[in-house]
């Protein structure tokens, strides 16, 4: 994916020979650097969203939970009256 940005590798391995490197070592020197000028860049927009999505996630999550722990606790209270009855 492309940011926008336009990297010159032939220009950048130019400099890199200029400065002693090899020609092989200033291409994959060139093309390294350009792999990560090209990689994406998270937004401010890609946070936000994310942050939506957990929130929505956490929201799902204890809707989901609530009858379970209710049906639970009830149960409880019915095993420990059953048995406070008993003694």
């Amino acid at each position: 994916m492309s940011n926008g940005f336009a990297f010159d590798t032939l220009a950048q391995a130019e400099k890199l020979k200029e400065a002693c490197f090899t020609e092989a070592q200033a291409e994959v020197q060139a093309e390294a650097l350009a792999h990560v000028v090209d990689e994406p860049l998270t937004t401010k927009q890609d946070i936000l969203a994310l942050t939506q999505n957990m929130k929505e996630l956490e929201i799902r999550s204890k809707h989901d939970l609530t009858p379970g722990l209710r049906g639970m606790i009830t149960a409880a209270i019915v095993i420990v009256a059953t048995f406070l009855k008993s003694l």
